[in-house]
């Protein structure tokens, strides 16, 4: 990711939301998250719901060939900020559940915010240009050798696999990586 920063006008930085997540943390956001659009999509279905959610947070599996990327922390979800480190407008809130959430919203519609359509660029640009690859859904949302970035970016295997966590009292007690 340094090297991210150094393709950044001198201007720019950048702001990390997330990284790593435990398989509580995932499980939780999961739940939470299907919880929202259950309240913002009152007469979908039990299927429709939880493809909705799918679309947002990763479904829990530690299969190698499905994993979520968060567990491997070879995810981040990040975004550019300002020198001093207040996040820039990219035309939603990070992690919110529409459409214009999708990384190339603004390139179909860059009148609604010309502002938000040049920091995805900047964003997306810097990211791919050392080797992240990007989850369409999300701007912020980017992968880096796991099974995610492996699938997008057509190679035969990623170099991250789950990373399991024994969490006790909220402290971490046993890591194990697979």
């Amino acid at each position: 990711m340094q090297h991210a920063l150094t393709l950044l006008p001198k201007d720019y930085s950048l702001l990390l939301y997330d990284g790593y997540r435990p398989f509580q943390v995932q499980q939780y956001l999961f739940s939470h998250f299907s919880k929202q659009l259950a309240r913002i999509m009152p007469d979908a279905t039990e299927q429709e719901l939880l493809q909705a959610t799918k679309k947002y947070v990763a479904l829990l599996s530690v299969d190698a060939t499905h994993l979520a990327p968060h567990l491997t922390g070879g995810a981040i979800d990040i975004t550019l900020a300002d020198r001093q480190g207040k996040a820039l407008d990219l035309g939603t809130a990070f992690d919110e559940m529409n459409e214009k959430s999708a990384t190339r919203y603004f390139e179909h519609n860059p009148k609604e915010n010309p502002e938000a359509c040049q920091h995805r660029r900047l964003l997306y640009n810097c990211m791919t240009q050392v080797g992240f690859s990007n989850y369409a859904e999300e701007w912020w949302h980017y992968d880096f050798y796991n099974v995610a970035w492996a699938r997008r970016v057509q190679a035969k295997t990623a170099c991250y696999g789950a990373i399991q966590v024994t969490i006790l009292d909220h402290k971490i007690k046993e890591i194990r990586y697979q």
